[in-house]
C-alpha cells in the first residue's frame, strides 16, 4: 500500500465517508449487474442487467497493431516518487498467442476480463470529461497504459487532449455520441450513438475504435445493442470488474481482490466530481491498490487478436 499517499490528510480529509458516497460519472447503480458478465457470446445473451453465466476459452477486444511488441514500460523509481507511489511490477511481454481472437464478422462478443495466467489487470479510462494536463505529464512519467472509452460530445470542445496519450501507444475506443443509456432508446438511437461516435473519433485519431463500451455497462446483453455494434464497426463490447471512486476500488467479487486478467474502469474526472481530488490523485490511489495487490498494469490492446482485413 502507497502508505505515502495515505498521509496526505489535508486532501483524505473526508476518507471513509468519501469512501461510502463514492460513485461518479458512468458507474451508477446498474453498472455492477451489467458489468458482470466475463466473456459471453452474444447470440444467446443474457437481458440486460442479468449475469451472464459463460465463459468460453476465447474473449475479445482491440488491435495491438500501434501497442509497442513486449511489455510495456514501467517507469523509473524516480518518476514514481515524483508522484508519491511506489512503482508497479513491469508488466510481462505481450504474449504471442492472443487469449482475445476477434472476428470480422458476425455478433461481437461481451467481456469484462482476459483469460490470462500473468498477473496483471487491464486500465481503463471513460467518457473524457476532464482534461487536466497533469494527468498527461503523469501517463508520460509512469508509462502505465491506458485505454480511453470516449463519448463524442464531452471530448468535442477539446479533441486535441486526448492525442498524446494516444501517442504514448493508448488506444482510443467508441462510448457513444452523448452517454446515452442504450436500453431506453431504440434500436435507430442505439445505431446512431455508435455509428456517429465511431465516425467522428475515427476522424479525430485516425483509427476506427475497435472496442465498444456502453454507459453505465447498460443493455451490453442485448441483441439490439450487438447488431448496432456490428453495423457501426467495433468488434467487440467490454464491461468490466472492478471501478475506481475515489479513494477506492469497487469489486464485483464477494472477497474485494483482483484477480488475473480484470479490467478496470476509471473514469476522467475532476475535482468537481472527486470531492475536491484532482485526476492525478485519484488515479494515484487506482495504481496504489493496484500495487498493493502485487498486479502490473498491461496494455488491454496487447492481449487482443484484431481481426483479419
Amino acid at each position: 500500500m502507497n502508505r505515502h499517499a495515505r498521509s496526505r490528510t489535508t486532501v483524505y480529509v473526508a476518507g471513509a465517508l468519501a469512501l461510502l458516497a463514492a460513485a461518479t460519472g458512468c458507474t451508477s447503480g446498474g453498472d455492477s449487474g451489467a458489468a458482470s458478465a466475463a466473456l459471453v457470446p452474444a447470440s444467446g445473451s443474457p437481458a440486460s442487467g442479468s449475469p451472464a453465466t459463460a465463459a468460453p476459452s476465447r474473449s475479445a477486444g482491440p488491435s495491438p497493431s500501434a501497442s509497442p511488441t513486449g511489455g510495456p514500460a514501467a517507469g523509473d523509481a524516480a518518476a514514481w516518487a515524483k508522484w508519491h507511489l511506489t512503482p508497479l511490477p513491469p508488466a510481462p511481454p505481450a504474449p504471442a498467442d492472443k487469449p482475445v481472437k476477434l472476428a470480422r464478422t458476425g455478433p461481437v462478443p461481451v467481456f469484462s476480463e482476459v483469460k490470462t495466467s500473468d498477473k496483471v489487470v487491464f486500465v481503463t479510462i471513460d467518457d473524457g470529461a476532464e482534461k487536466d494536463p497533469k494527468f498527461v505529464e503523469m501517463l508520460t512519467d509512469l508509462k502505465v497504459p491506458v485505454s480511453m472509452f470516449l463519448t463524442r460530445d464531452i471530448v468535442k470542445d477539446n479533441y486535441g487532449y486526448f492525442k498524446p496519450l494516444q501517442a504514448l501507444g493508448n488506444h482510443i475506443h467508441n462510448h457513444t455520441v452523448d452517454h446515452a443509456q442504450m436500453s431506453k432508446v431504440p434500436p435507430e438511437k442505439q445505431k446512431s450513438e455508435i455509428c456517429d461516435a465511431q465516425a467522428a473519433l475515427t476522424q479525430q485519431y485516425g483509427t476506427p475504435p475497435l472496442l465498444f463500451r456502453p454507459p453505465y455497462g447498460d443493455g451490453a446483453n442485448t441483441p439490439a445493442l450487438n447488431t448496432a455494434v456490428q453495423q457501426c464497426g467495433p468488434r467487440a463490447v467490454v464491461l468490466w470488474r472492478e471501478s475506481m471512486q475515489i479513494h477506492d476500488m469497487q469489486y464485483q467479487a464477494a472477497d474485494k481482490k483482483l484477480r488475473a486478467g480484470d479490467i478496470v474502469l476509471a473514469h476522467f474526472r475532476g475535482p468537481k466530481d472527486l470531492k475536491g481530488e484532482t485526476m492525478t490523485q485519484m488515479f494515484g490511489e487506482l495504481l496504489a491498490r493496484i500495487q498493493e495487490q502485487g498486479f502490473a498494469v498491461a496494455r488491454l490492446e496487447d492481449y487482443i487478436e484484431a481481426p483479419a482485413a
